[in-house]
């Protein structure tokens, strides 16, 4: 059991200043575990699972531990079917894949007991940002929870679509923006078309939606090409995310490059 005032060490320093609370070395990996697993809740959500740990401890009489918030956030979310979470394990696991191979960045977390489900923490630091590769890698990229599913399950289910945040809703933001405003259109290159209402622009014009569509499905070949040349990973990741439910960045990087060695 780990009290969390053991997590927590007093500093001073010579300019005199009052004492300042620093990390003890153990700390930062407790601290990603709770992110992690915290990740999708709103503040809120958070003070009342701290609020009701520090009640727990304090009806026992000891010191607030690490389990206890732990429990709390795990209390949070509800309990989901095996074959569900198999999924969303699935799907965010394909998603950090995609973007390691890819070369996107890092991963800093996953979860599959986020509040609509998986949720992922994706670091934007490599590749040629900007070029016409890197967006065509990025909607790879966002289609690769969805080949996952196709691939490992042979079916797709609407975890990658239905609002406006969901994977299809920025890919179709992704590749309007390519075709319309960064240069990379297959029709009028050089023109910057901002569209007020995309949906409008998308169900107008019937040549545009087609070459919209086009690139979503050229990142999902892409996407798909790139699991199955990385399944070792791609399998190793589904299982620790489905057996731990949350893996913090360090925890999921170490899987992507165990793989590889």
């Amino acid at each position: 059991m780990t009290p969390i005032s053991s997590i927590m060490t007093t500093t001073s320093n010579a300019s005199g200043l009052q004492p300042t609370d620093a990390l003890a070395p153990e700390t930062a990996p407790l601290l990603r575990q709770l992110a992690t697993r915290a990740m999708g809740m709103t503040g809120a959500d958070i003070e009342r699972i701290v609020r009701q740990a520090r009640l727990t401890a304090r009806r026992e009489k000891r010191a607030l531990r690490y389990e206890d918030l732990e429990a709390g956030l795990r209390d949070y979310r509800p309990t989901l079917p095996y074959d569900t979470r198999w999924r969303y394990a699935i799907h965010e696991a394909g998603h950090a894949v995609v973007h390691h191979a890819l070369g996107l960045g890092d991963v800093t977390g996953l979860t599959v007991d986020a509040q609509d489900g998986g949720y992922n923490m994706l670091n934007f630091s490599g590749g040629s940002a900007g070029t016409l590769a890197w967006h065509e890698d990025m909607m790879a990229m966002l289609m690769a929870g969805r080949a996952a599913e196709l691939l490992l399950l042979t079916s797709a289910s609407t975890g990658s679509a239905g609002a406006d945040h969901s994977d299809l809703a920025k890919a179709t933001d992704l590749g309007l923006a390519m075709e319309a405003k960064l240069g990379f259109g297959g029709v009028h290159p050089l023109l910057y078309l901002s569209h007020t209402s995309p949906a409008q622009a998308l169900t107008s014009d019937r040549d545009l939606a087609d070459r919209v569509h086009a690139r979503i499905e050229t990142g999902l070949e892409l996407a798909m090409e790139v699991i199955k040349l990385n399944r070792p990973p791609m399998d190793a990741l589904v299982r620790a995310l489905f057996g731990a439910q949350a893996l913090d960045g360090p925890a999921v990087m170490a899987i992507l490059r165990r793989c590889y060695d």
